[in-house]
């Protein structure tokens, strides 16, 4: 059955979902070796198969992901790497046997190392790592061999060279950024290139991208390679919910209309990835029978591989001007800031009173948010503001930080506490999460007070404008203002809201703040596509936005572009009316005619609030 299905006919495959996430549920935290779960807890392992199962997947991978001797000595187990991998063939086999249907058992194998090994363990050791994992999981009785979540184009080649010939078929998933290229800077097509279908009984990616950002990436790849095509997304983006706890939340019937369209591109399995559960696969496994999967496009003509190398606040922000208009810049690739700097010059120009420099979620290099902050406030002539997030620093490099900048001219800060970019793997494994947006008010509030972190005095004080994020999407709106409270009660001057869509939870926010002493700065990210709001609402946590502007996206087509302005402009104004600050967030940002007539209309709007009459 699946040899014949994934050499080419038109029946689809329904892959399980996300191991990870339902371990984690349970209780288990992301940061520990879950594949020792197998030894340490098989009926927990065993229960989530069962669970899939029971949703009516075709195919259940085994418990092994990161179960290399390479990564299994991180936490001191090497010596037990083919107990671990037998032991999760085994648990995975039992399961589907018991459910008494055909189900393929794939044996889950991932990249040999970290991301941070990478630099210090050879191409060999990485080769002879990923051989002896295979060569347990075949021998325990896998039917397939899924190599997932690659995001190394080199390390995926290695992989499937060392899988073939091992007698069971040879899955093969790259990872992708929302720029659709891996991690190490490859594209769709470099992949198709590199992994010939001849190779492989299936070519595609899975996890780090939500649905809508893999349909892209499958389409994509559909047009270079006649490979039966594997899609499993992630469940959009986690929200985080404690130290080293994070829960996605997607609407299944989001996911079951992408799966729709990953089907009718082509796709011969689809599944999911971290964040999705048994109940949304189930949904999957209803549908995906309707369809025969979209016959595979004629590839296009391709080149060779090219090479990449991986690699107590003030006021003075919101006070300055009777109404506050900035432009959010996310800090670029190497190379491009000098496009920034002439960007911030015009706007400028036109009437924007600075630059808010937002952090990077792309898990690649990109400039950083305090230099390029200097680098814009010495070229372009802007006082910028900048965030600075706390998950990935301890209180000590952030201090340092800190420190460092003031010294470079920066003064305005935004805190936020963060969340790491998706690399591919659990998305908790790699913060530090030391202090919170709270602890770095504090911190700043200290360095002010002429003290570090620790209370010892310092040799001068610094000047520090303080502010904070506020959320007004979350679900939970009474917790995101309590936690406003909480930060301005630490000594945060002035909020700044991520982008809103609508202004009731603004009304919320400034019924509760006297804007004379904590204003309020509201974000604005102009909408340009249907597919750019269902993308919001649906894979990135906390966005709220109304039905009735959905509606009118899905109407659009073609003028969404239009449409996104006008709501955008209505905003606007009510927001001018009611807040001391607009900044424009997006790709709308840039476009500088568009940025000064918002610019002209808040003003006017501004003037009419009794606050600055």
């Amino acid at each position: 059955m699946i040899e014949s299905l994934l050499a080419g006919s038109a029946g689809v495959l329904v892959c399980d979902g996300a191991m990870g996430t339902m371990l984690h549920a349970a209780g288990r935290p992301l940061d520990q070796q879950l594949p020792h779960l197998n030894v340490s807890d098989p009926e927990l392992v065993r229960a989530v198969h069962d669970s899939y199962l029971h949703s009516g997947v075709d195919i259940i991978q085994t418990n092994t992901f990161g179960a290399t001797r390479l990564r299994l000595d991180e936490a001191g187990l090497a010596a037990r790497t083919e107990q671990i991998n037998r032991a999760g063939t085994q648990i995975a086999r039992q399961a589907a046997v018991a459910v008494g249907r055909p189900v393929l058992v794939a044996g889950s194998v991932s990249p040999a190392i970290t991301v941070h090994q990478r630099g210090r363990v050879s191409a060999a050791a990485r080769a002879e790592a990923l051989a002896e994992q295979m060569d347990v999981l075949v021998s325990a009785g896998v039917d397939a061999l899924v190599l997932e979540t690659f995001g190394h184009l080199d390390e995926l080649v290695e992989a499937v060279g060392i899988a073939e010939g091992r007698g069971v078929p040879v899955i093969a998933e790259a990872t992708f950024a929302e720029d659709e290229r891996m991690l190490s800077g490859h594209t769709v097509a470099d992949l198709a290139r590199a992994v010939p279908p001849h190779r492989v009984a299936a070519l595609g990616a899975n996890c780090t991208l939500g649905p809508q950002g893999c349909l892209s990436v499958v389409r994509e790849l559909g047009r270079h390679t006649t490979a039966p095509l594997i899609a499993q997304p992630n469940a959009g983006l986690p929200r985080r919910v404690g130290p080293s706890r994070f829960e996605y939340v997607i609407d299944s019937d989001y996911l079951v209309r992408y799966v729709r369209q990953l089907v009718e591109a082509g796709a011969a399995v689809v599944g999911g990835c971290c964040g999705t559960t048994p109940a949304q696969i189930g949904a999957v496994v209803e549908i995906v029978r309707e369809y025969r999967r979209a016959p595979a496009a004629t590839p296009a003509a391709v080149g060779g591989v090219r090479e990449v190398v991986s690699g107590a606040g003030t006021t003075a922000v919101a006070g300055r001007t009777p109404f506050l208009v900035a432009a959010e810049f996310v800090p670029p690739a190497p190379g491009e800031t000098d496009r920034m700097v002439s960007t911030a010059r015009t706007l400028r120009e036109v009437g924007v009173d600075t630059v808010v420099v937002a952090a990077s979620r792309a898990p690649r290099a990109r400039v950083s948010t305090v230099n390029l902050a200097v680098h814009l406030g010495d070229r372009a002539g802007v006082d910028p503001v900048v965030s600075v997030p706390t998950w990935d620093r301890t209180i000590m490099a952030l201090q340092a930080d800190l420190l460092g900048a003031h010294a470079l001219g920066v003064r305005r800060i935004v805190c936020e506490t963060g969340s790491p970019p998706l690399l591919g793997d659990y998305p908790s494994v790699d913060g530090v999460w030391e202090v919170d947006s709270v602890g770095l008010i504090e911190l700043l509030v200290a360095l002010n007070a002429g003290r570090d972190h620790n209370g010892v005095g310092l040799t001068a004080t610094t000047t520090f404008e303080i502010g904070a994020r506020v959320n007004l999407g979350r679900d939970d709106l009474d917790a995101a203002l309590r936690q406003a409270h909480t930060e301005v009660d630490a000594g945060a001057g002035f909020l700044l809201t991520e982008p809103v869509y609508e202004l009731d939870g603004l009304d919320r926010l400034l019924a509760e703040f006297d804007p004379r002493r904590t204003p309020v700065i509201v974000s604005l990210r102009p909408l340009t596509t249907f597919d750019e709001v269902e993308y919001l609402r649906h894979e990135i946590p906390d966005v709220r936005i109304p039905d009735s502007t959905v509606r009118e996206f899905e109407r659009a087509g073609a003028q969404g572009r239009e449409v996104g302005r006008r709501i955008a402009a209505e905003l606007a104004t009510g927001i001018a009316e009611r807040a001391q600050g607009l900044v424009v967030c997006g790709t709308e940002a840039a476009d500088v005619g568009y940025v000064e007539r918002l610019v002209t209309a808040c003003r006017a709007a501004a003037s009419s609030q009794p606050l600055r009459s």
